[in-house]
């Protein structure tokens, strides 16, 4: 065998043991006589001794490895004289007998250290070595872990795990499909699935009423940190169910992660809040309810002084940031300008500071009074030491500023703790979105989403204002101001799905032609059902206490959907193309 141990499992139990270990060199160095090598694997590290006095070709070929040579030794366990309390095998090392170099390695581009010196672009060039860093492993085992979790809740709920297809019918409804052209049908495209909706929809019509997948699920959108084009969902869908038989179910998935994963107990019930009150309190339906800071209208305290910029529009609102009172007139036009940047909108910043002494500064107190603004002061729960931050103009657009400002604001002040954690569901959701540039509904979640059993009077309503007041019998899952999951209880009935592709525009034609098979399906005797499908990507970056998904995947994309390791996407040669039927409109070199 290569070993008998791996690089982790040794302990001071073992002394006296010969063993056998492999793996990779993470350093050597030399003091007095002896060469001692620390040995890496997927496992752990332990250190090796070559004693002074030992042949010479050992002694030679220790002091020949370089980082990152892939070795086999042999030895014997013994009790290190001077112990390593921070690692788990430092009470032992291996005085090694024999050496063997199974393969030589180039000096790496970076260390591979925890605290690695190398870029994020360069350690992308070359994952397999960034790979092999703690983190990365860490972050890698943890998703093992929240997979392996997951699949043994479900089972334990009767839950069937099963494949659907990755070559689908293009549906654009929503972010981009990537397509896929067909060799045997020429001209004609596959698409990859945004998600496996409409099957999961269909397995339920099928009569297996307790479905999940962990799948790939692929979109062609803008990408962030928290954003891939190849992702992966928890996707789950049961029948005869309504919300609260879904709610209670992922609820236990939830609790049950959080106490085998890490250990942490979360609030049992988890609370839920309306997506109006998610809006109006903390301006996103993913509010981060960790902390306070929540948002108030004070539209009628702040119109009717003469300051044109407040009553010159429909909305004024407001946050108060504990302790923030001491932020100085540089930091105040600092974040003045922040709140004019292209990602939050604002045109400008009002400020109201309740001193510690018991006066009140305000950048328009020109236009109110000192008791003008210590109502404001009061109608946002303000105290003594608090900066109050006001922002105006249309309802919803303002709040949303505001609640990217609250969260700035609760990063900045550290109330944003990766080791809390602070579910909520969002429940309520308006079934339709107006756009004003399109003239057209289109639906918040997507097209197969309920309505509200007691808003079918206005989903059936030919007006506008009816249309608008109808809500979704859907609910997301939040953490941390992140959204986890989110599912609905899905239309069943082919009526009251046609009845959707009419509000949504889309024609009778159109919609036998995109979700025909699904709408006759509906036909068939299709039972009530619902489902929900987490981000599982998002779940362990957020289990690790990270913003990035990118490190809890083996081989992510970068920003601009490229995988600088192998060099994707690339120009296809034409024989290629010509197979595809496939005629290319960019000019290029190659």
């Amino acid at each position: 065998m290569y070993r008998t141990a791996t690089c982790g499992e040794l302990r001071i139990s073992d002394v006296g043991k010969a063993v056998t270990l492999a793996g990779w060199v993470q350093r050597s160095r030399k003091l007095g006589g002896m060469t001692f090598i620390d040995l890496r694997d997927r496992y752990g590290i332990t250190q090796l001794v070559v004693e002074a006095d030992a042949p010479a070709e050992l002694v030679e070929t220790a002091t020949g490895l370089g980082r990152e040579f892939v070795i086999q030794v042999k030895g014997e366990v013994v009790e290190r004289s001077s112990k390593n309390a921070k690692m788990p095998t430092g009470d032992i090392e291996i005085r090694v007998n024999t050496i063997n170099i199974l393969n030589k390695s180039l000096t790496p581009p970076f260390t591979i250290e925890d605290q690695s010196d190398g870029g994020e672009d360069l350690r992308a060039k070359y994952r397999y070595l960034d790979l092999r860093r703690n983190p990365l492993k860490k972050a890698l085992e943890l998703r093992h872990r929240i997979a392996h979790e997951v699949r043994n809740y479900l089972d334990s709920k009767g839950f069937l795990e099963i494949e659907t297809p990755y070559l689908i019918k293009s549906t654009p409804e929503g972010a981009r499909d990537f397509v896929v052209p067909s060799r045997m049908n020429p001209g004609q495209f596959y698409a990859l699935p945004q998600s496996p909706q409409t099957f999961k929809q269909l397995l339920m019509v099928a009569g297996y009423d307790r479905y999940f997948q962990i799948v790939r699920c692929f979109r062609d959108e803008d990408l962030r940190a928290d954003r891939q084009p190849e992702f992966t969902q928890i996707d789950c869908e049961m029948s005869f169910v309504e919300q609260e038989d879904v709610l209670n179910m992922f609820e236990g998935m939830m609790r049950t992660l959080f106490k085998n994963v890490l250990n942490v107990e979360i609030a049992n019930p988890i609370p839920r809040m309306s997506w109006y009150d998610a809006m109006d309190n903390y301006g996103s339906d993913k509010p981060d309810i960790r902390f306070g800071m929540t948002i108030h209208e004070i539209t009628s305290l702040a119109q009717g002084h003469g300051f044109g910029v407040f009553d010159g529009v429909p909305y004024v609102g407001a946050i108060a940031v504990p302790g923030a009172a001491e932020y100085t007139r540089k930091q105040l036009d600092e974040l003045t300008e922040w709140v004019k940047r292209p990602q939050v909108g604002a045109k400008g910043l009002v400020y109201i500071k309740l001193n510690p002494d018991g006066t009140v500064k305000s950048s328009v107190d020109k236009f109110f009074s000192e008791e003008d603004l210590k109502a404001i002061a009061a109608a946002v729960e303000a105290k003594i030491g608090d900066l109050v931050l006001v922002l105006c103009g249309e309802k919803r657009k303002t709040q949303t500023q505001l609640g990217v400002l609250r969260l700035e604001m609760g990063g900045r002040l550290g109330l944003r703790k990766p080791d809390e954690f602070a579910p909520l569901w969002i429940v309520d959701f308006p079934l339709l979105e107006w756009s004003e540039e399109d003239g057209r509904f289109y639906a918040m979640h997507h097209p197969f989403t309920a309505p509200k059993p007691e808003h079918m009077e206005w989903f059936n309503s030919d007006k506008k204002e009816d249309l608008e007041r109808v809500c979704a019998n859907a609910y997301d899952f939040v953490l941390n101001g992140n959204e986890l999951g989110g599912g609905s209880i899905r239309i069943h009935e082919a009526a009251v799905q046609e009845r959707m592709f009419e509000v949504l525009g889309i024609g009778k034609e159109e919609a036998d032609y995109k979700f025909g098979f699904i709408i006759n399906a509906f036909k068939f005797g299709a039972p009530p059902h619902g489902g929900l499908a987490f981000g599982f990507d998002r779940t362990c970056a957020l289990f690790g206490g990270q913003e990035t998904i990118r490190d809890y995947i083996a081989f992510p994309k970068n920003n601009q959907g490229r995988d600088v390791m192998i060099d994707a996407p690339s120009l296809i040669d034409q024989v290629q193309m010509d197979e595809l039927c496939l005629a290319s409109t960019v000019k290029t070199d190659a």
